[in-house]
């Protein structure tokens, strides 16, 4: 679940609430109880960098190197196959 900021256009209360991104945004100020709240935009709490985290976390030679073994063996099949005939 996101974070979102809040702050009041009448008393400029400040604060964070925790919230499900289908929930209605927050209208009432829970310091002064006027309903002037408005939702801030704000940075993430995290950076994407790079080209991707599926080429560099996920990307590995277990499924080349298990392909190529599949392949290996069906060489070695034909191969013993025609060896029979």
């Amino acid at each position: 679940m996101p974070i979102y900021e809040y702050q009041c256009r009448a008393c400029e209360h400040h604060f964070e609430k925790l919230q499900k991104m289908s929930d209605p945004a927050l209208s009432v100020c829970p310091e002064c109880q006027q309903p002037e709240l408005s939702k801030l935009v704000s940075a993430a709490g995290f950076q994407l960098k790079g080209s991707g985290w599926y080429e560099t976390d996920f990307k590995g030679d277990k499924k080349k190197s298990g392909a190529a073994t599949d392949k290996d063996k069906g060489t070695a099949k034909e191969k013993a196959a025609n060896s029979d005939s």
